[in-house]
């Protein structure tokens, strides 16, 4: 991994798993260095009103009150999301809104936050509407994606008179806006970010990206690469993020009224204990300090588990970064931007399940009804092994531990589990990204399967726990890099309203 250095935010060295990283550290009392890492940044325009537009957009404009640096957003004309850009205090009066490739032009700074199908549509002409010396900021290294499917790899797919620079957070748009308002009770609440430099033109690179990471929230940046991110990116919403936990609880949830539950205890084993308690141990003790929460025949029952999922995860999971760094999942997202334009979007919440999921979100707290101190030992088998699983894959591609950690654990319990748990699956996969969004409907019917045909049949065949696979588990490095990264967690929970 390429060091960095900068003249305006410390940049610290920590141990992680038996490795060394970089990280710097962020937080409001960081904002006075801003104007300095912004140097030569007199207007940032952030581009579309997307997952992640809203949200960057409003911080950015926050934290650089009293600077001088304007942030405009440009939209496109007749954009549907003017109104909601309006309302946001964006207005074409006070020279903040504006036509898109007019903002494009005009912008020391441009964050491009258009639908990844939408970037490979017009980057062309983006490029060439962007002022020469400027910046061109991504929050997902999907665009690079696309080139290195086209085989530009060799070369260099960016104009040489731009800077490119990528600040991803970890986790999606409504994360980041919420826990930066948390933030301003709190100093260094907010959602984690990495970050990269792919072509500095004039030595300011890394310092504006650093400024635009702690600008939208960021208490913890790191460093990637653009390639190294959208393939672990793309790979987790797949997999731990969104897809296998679509798929896990949707075939738990029968799983266990087969069992001899009702629908209500049913989901509450299959949802309702994954998104509450195992979340929060796992966010604040790890895996390793879920599993030890166990005793006696729950262990035993997370142990038959685990080791009834963890292969079968495996091998899917292979499958899906292939997809991933083939650049065949990337070519799927472009092809279906223009299928939605015709279709639309299907319907993820429709089903008996969640229709039970909002009844059971109307009890808790009721006499009989709480579940707080309870963790089905089976569904945090099979997230566990869901965890490890990515974890191994990201691991052997070569991705840092402080990604994988992020990419897998970080981001699933402290961003993307709490909208689950408060108003249902759709309300977390539908507050995503497009690609993220295509992604779970892609690949959560795999899981499901795999589960259903591989991990329950496993479990129910009454086959000896493999100890070699736990005894691998218990002594994984990933807990120790998971203990130093908790550290880095936001102070408070996100806040996120049940909908009854």
């Amino acid at each position: 991994m390429k060091r960095f250095s900068s003249d305006v935010f410390p940049i610290e060295e920590i141990a992680i798993g038996g490795t060394v990283e970089q990280i710097v550290k962020g937080g409001r009392d960081k904002f006075p260095l801003l104007e300095d890492g912004f140097q030569g940044i007199n207007q940032i325009g952030v581009i579309g009103w997307g997952s992640q537009g809203p949200a960057q957009a409003q911080n950015l404009r926050d934290s650089l009150e009293g600077t001088g640096i304007k942030v405009k957003v440009g939209l496109r004309s007749g954009s549907k999301s003017l109104d909601e850009a309006r309302g946001a205090g964006f207005t074409e009066e006070n020279g903040t809104l504006g036509e898109m490739f007019k903002v494009i032009a005009e912008s020391d700074l441009v964050i491009l936050l258009i639908s990844d199908a939408a970037q490979v549509e017009h980057y062309e002409r983006i490029f060439a509407t962007m002022k020469h010396g400027a910046m061109l900021g991504l929050s997902h290294g999907f665009l690079l994606g696309y080139f290195d499917s086209l085989g530009f790899r060799v070369k260099n797919p960016f104009p040489n008179y731009i800077s490119v620079i990528g600040v991803c957070p970890k986790g999606m748009g409504p994360s980041v806006r919420r826990l930066y308002e948390q933030g301003k009770e709190i100093n260094g609440a907010g959602i984690n970010c990495s970050f990269t430099v792919e072509q500095d033109i004039d030595g300011r690179a890394t310092d504006v990206a650093l400024a635009w990471a702690i600008a939208i929230g960021a208490p913890y940046v790191f460093p990637t690469t653009l390639r190294n991110e959208y393939r672990s990116d793309i790979f987790g919403e797949r997999a731990v993020l969104l897809g296998g936990i679509e798929g896990a609880t949707e075939a738990l949830y029968p799983y266990y009224m087969e069992g001899g539950m009702n629908e209500e205890d049913a989901f509450r084993n299959a949802v309702e204990h994954l998104t509450g308690p195992i979340s929060s141990v796992i966010s604040k003790q790890g895996i390793i300090g879920l599993y030890n929460m166990f005793i006696a025949k729950d262990k035993e029952m997370f142990e038959r588990a685990y080791s009834s999922a963890i292969l079968p995860f495996y091998v899917l999971m292979n499958e899906i970064y292939d997809e991933v760094s083939s650049g065949n999942e990337i070519n799927s997202v472009v092809m279906a931007g223009e299928r939605l334009k015709e279709f639309g979007w299907t319907k993820i919440d429709g089903t008996r399940m969640w229709t039970v999921g909002k009844k059971v979100r109307s009890q808790r707290g009721k006499s009989g009804s709480s579940y707080e101190n309870m963790i089905s030992p089976v569904t945090a088998g099979i997230y566990s092994a869901m965890m490890m699983a990515q974890v191994t894959v990201l691991h052997e591609h070569g991705h840092c531990l402080s990604e994988i950690c992020n990419e897998t654990v970080i981001e699933a319990v402290d961003s993307l589990n709490p909208y689950i748990h408060a108003q249902g699956i759709a309300y977390m996969v539908d507050n995503c990204s497009t690609t993220a969004r295509l992604g779970d409907r892609k690949w959560a019917p795999r899981f499901h399967h795999v589960i259903m045909q591989q991990v329950l049949v496993n479990l129910d065949s009454g086959k000896e726990i493999d100890h070699t696979l736990i005894n691998d588990f218990k002594n994984h490095f990933i807990h120790g890099a998971l203990a130093t990264c908790a550290t880095m967690r936001p102070p408070v929970d996100i806040s996120v309203a049940a909908k009854q």
